[in-house]
């Protein structure tokens, strides 16, 4: 896998990686991460920029709401093991 790019955002650290034909675009906050796959068949020839227009700030306020879901389902699901 090799890295392409990082985005710098406050909220979260985001990694653009390619592999086998696919980029994978990481979001990382804290010890939690969700990643999304997108293949290079599936873009009309921009490759990372292309995948850059995509994360705009609407999609990047979406993955942070889902960190804090995560987070909380995690933290419910520890919580019912004590």
């Amino acid at each position: 896998m090799r890295t392409i790019a990082e985005l710098p955002h406050p909220a979260c650290k985001i990694t653009l990686f390619n592999m086998n034909q696919k980029y994978i675009v990481k979001f990382e906050q804290g010890p939690l991460e969700q990643s999304y796959k997108i293949s290079e068949l599936e873009l009309t020839g921009g490759g990372a920029n292309e995948i850059f227009q995509m994360l705009d700030e609407e999609f990047i306020a979406t993955v942070i709401e889902r960190f804090k879901t995560m987070r909380s389902d995690f933290s419910s699901a520890y919580q019912r093991q004590q």
